[in-house]
């Protein structure tokens, strides 16, 4: 059987499956079990099928749904092995799968101009190298090695719809996790920063960034009409749960992109489905009182925080003097450091750079686009270009519906990789999909 057709015809399954991995995880000794497992079964199934329906696609668009949740629950053997595990499904499915790929000189360039930042890389004397070039660099590669995989591919949207539902799959999971192993609200003290006891006692930014990702895609397939458990209303009620849990992490930046990307699909899809213009504004009204009702009950479950913490108040309400959490003043530090060595300071040498003058901003950098101009210099500036203006041209060549997703696609990445940079696999996986060639849909 098709992995396409299984997951086509074992939805509802496939969801109970993972809310109850959900809670097994809370459990001693299974996350270890699971990781390995998902790892094992996913390079079984890649063989075994040989890739000819995208099965990489799938099953890489898995690991990346999966990641975070996997991090959190400790059961991937190191850090970074989910970005690993993506990187190999690629490489696997374009050795081994039937389809000519398309080469791709843009993304070829990208990565061998990104290892150049390395020759200039030092840490100071305790720390590792190693691991100061993969924490900054894994997530840059998976982005390349996704585009040469996806760059002008021919994927069919029922392929495309597939490979997202994959994604959904383990945020069902890491959203049941939080259930168990949030405290009783009751007892949780809510202020003006993001929230670790909501977000499984992981970082709350990557715990939002994965939420925002599993509204955008319910919200997808419910206006697609791809019922994600059988029953409409049902799938309505894992919407709202995810949201309340996504506004719960305090963390807005995966929130908001989340929404920002949906609107510019509406947009794109209200275009080309002309027709459809009155069923989907009743799909904006009845989405829209259930999001305020939620809002509504966040908020006073939050004690009113939420609010103060979304209009970038602190817990006593009084307006922040800066709402994005130190993130403008370390990108100031970014950009003058490039005026300053215009070549780069080397990968990962950021934050060791600000701790050496003695500045309090020591955190590693949460934007990309400022780590990449200050560590990689000019050849930084010249990557960005590249990956600002390659998508644009798949987006003016298609219809409406595949510019719907292209710009979503492109958007998440873009306002991601500037709250979160690439600590995840998810940005630069996204950022792939805005080259996909959308096949089988109706001209317009």
């Amino acid at each position: 059987m098709m992995l396409s057709k299984f997951f086509f015809d074992n939805k509802l399954s496939l969801l109970i499956i993972h809310i109850v991995i959900g809670f097994l995880a809370t459990l001693s000794g299974f996350p270890g079990i699971y990781g390995f497992g998902i790892l094992l079964l996913c390079l079984i199934l890649l063989f075994r099928t040989k890739n000819r329906n995208e099965e990489a696609f799938v099953l890489a668009a898995y690991i990346t749904g999966a990641e975070v949740f996997v991090r959190m629950i400790k059961g991937f053997p190191t850090y970074e092995t989910g970005k690993y595990a993506v990187i190999v499904l690629l490489l696997i499915g374009i050795f081994i799968g039937g389809v000519k790929q398309k080469f791709s000189i843009q993304y070829f360039f990208y990565l061998l101009l990104l290892l150049l930042g390395i020759v200039f890389t030092q840490v100071p004397e305790g720390e590792s190298i190693r691991k100061a070039i993969i924490f900054n660099l894994s997530g840059p590669i998976v982005l390349g090695i996704s585009a040469l995989y996806f760059y002008k591919r021919k994927v069919t949207k029922e392929q495309m719809l597939n490979a997202l539902f994959a994604m959904l799959l383990p945020l069902f999971s890491m959203v049941t996790y939080l259930y168990f192993r949030t405290p009783d609200l009751k007892e949780i003290v809510f202020g003006g920063s993001a929230n670790f006891e909501t977000s499984g006692g992981f970082g709350p930014n990557q715990v939002a960034t994965a939420i925002g990702a599993g509204i955008f895609i319910i919200t997808i397939l419910i206006l697609l009409k791809q019922k994600i458990s059988g029953y409409i209303i049902l799938d309505f009620f894992f919407l709202l749960y995810f949201i309340y849990r996504g506004l719960l992490t305090f963390s807005r930046g995966g929130i908001i992109t989340g929404a920002i990307a949906l609107v510019f699909f509406f947009f794109f899809y209200i275009l080309y489905e002309k027709g459809s213009l009155k069923s989907f504004f009743k799909y904006i009204v009845i989405g829209g009182a259930l999001i305020s009702a939620i809002w509504v009950y966040t908020s006073d479950v939050t004690g009113g925080m939420l609010d103060n913490r979304y209009a970038g108040k602190n817990a006593k309400g009084v307006k922040k003097e800066d709402i994005t959490s130190g993130r403008t003043a370390i990108l100031g530090d970014q950009l003058k450091s490039f005026i300053e060595t215009p070549l780069g300071i080397g990968v990962g040498n950021g934050k060791y750079k600000r701790q050496l003058q003695g500045e309090n901003i020591t955190a590693a950098s949460h934007n990309e686009l400022g780590r990449v101009i200050e560590e990689h210099g000019a050849i930084g500036l010249v990557l960005l270009i590249l990956l600002l203006t390659t998508p644009l041209s798949n987006f003016f060549a298609g219809n409406n519906y595949q510019r719907a997703f292209i710009v979503a696609f492109y958007l998440f990445w873009f306002l991601t990789i500037n709250h979160s940079a690439m600590r995840i696999a998810f940005p630069g996986f996204i950022y792939a999909l805005s080259l996909i060639n959308i096949t089988n849909t109706k001209s317009e």
